[in-house]
């Protein structure tokens, strides 16, 4: 990998390695979390401390390049690059000493998403990817799992913050019928990371979630091999509307189970 992808690339995997360690090292009391949205929708001030330092580091290696950060927003002005932060995906787990905790970064360009950084925080995992560049873990290539089946596989989604999507329970039970086993994890980024590591046969969100949660997670399952469609089947780059990640071998399938086609 060369040029300026390469060097963002390096950046967002010494930010995730650095983001594991605090986070992993952090013991949240859930007394003193607080809330936002709801009174499921938690905040720590390692949150707040991860996006601090991450912001910083970003505006100060990459002058001019954007932020927009889960708990601080979006830098003013335009820029021709913005990087999408989610300090830790899955908070809720995190104050509950639950081991299923993301870090998630991802910088997009005028063509799109560019590099993406997930970290599993308590496996120590870091899963990478660059436009064109293919995915890694720790490192080393990865692809999605290309015989992926919904029979006897591992399907992956997540509650609209802690509600159903519309349609969630006639999609899990279309799945059931398929003799596929349905996980809902608590992490956008990590479901969709776990596609792009060959681990589950596919990924369905929907309802409500935001470009950081699934910017970085995104490019890592394409460029694992994976295919990435929305609700009408249109391949977009980070689908804002309802997202699908699965291999080939998997994913019309599993469209046409998640929007009810026969």
């Amino acid at each position: 990998m060369t040029g300026p992808l390469n060097e963002w690339h390096d950046l967002a995997v010494e930010l995730a390695a650095w983001a594991c360690d605090v986070i992993a090292n952090g013991r949240p009391d859930p007394a003193t979390a607080e809330t936002k949205v709801n009174a499921a929708d938690w905040v720590t001030s390692f949150d707040r401390e991860v996006e601090q330092h991450v912001r910083g580091e970003l505006r100060r290696l990459l002058p001019g390049h954007r932020v927009v950060g889960e708990e601080y927003g979006a830098d003013p002005g335009e820029s021709a690059v913005t990087w999408y932060l989610d300090p830790i995906d899955g908070t809720t787990n995190f104050v509950h000493g639950l081991p299923w905790v993301a870090f998630s970064l991802a910088a997009c360009d005028e063509q799109g998403a560019a590099v993406g950084v997930v970290a599993d925080v308590h496996r120590g995992e870091v899963f990478s990817a660059m436009r064109g560049g293919g995915a890694r873990l720790n490192g080393e290539p990865v692809r999605c799992d290309e015989k992926a089946s919904l029979t006897g596989g591992v399907l992956l989604t997540e509650w609209s913050r802690q509600e159903a999507w519309p349609g969630m329970y006639d999609y899990l039970s279309r799945v059931s019928a398929t003799c596929g086993s349905t996980r809902i994890m608590g992490s956008c980024a990590l479901a969709l990371a776990t596609v792009g590591a060959g681990r589950a046969a596919g990924v369905v969100l929907s309802g409500h979630y935001n470009a950081w949660d699934v910017a970085a997670g995104v490019l890592i399952a394409r460029e694992s091999g994976a295919l990435i469609f929305d609700r009408e089947g249109r391949h977009d780059d980070v689908p804002l509307h309802g997202v699908l990640a699965a291999p080939s071998s998997s994913a019309e399938e599993l469209w046409r189970t998640w929007v009810g086609t026969p």
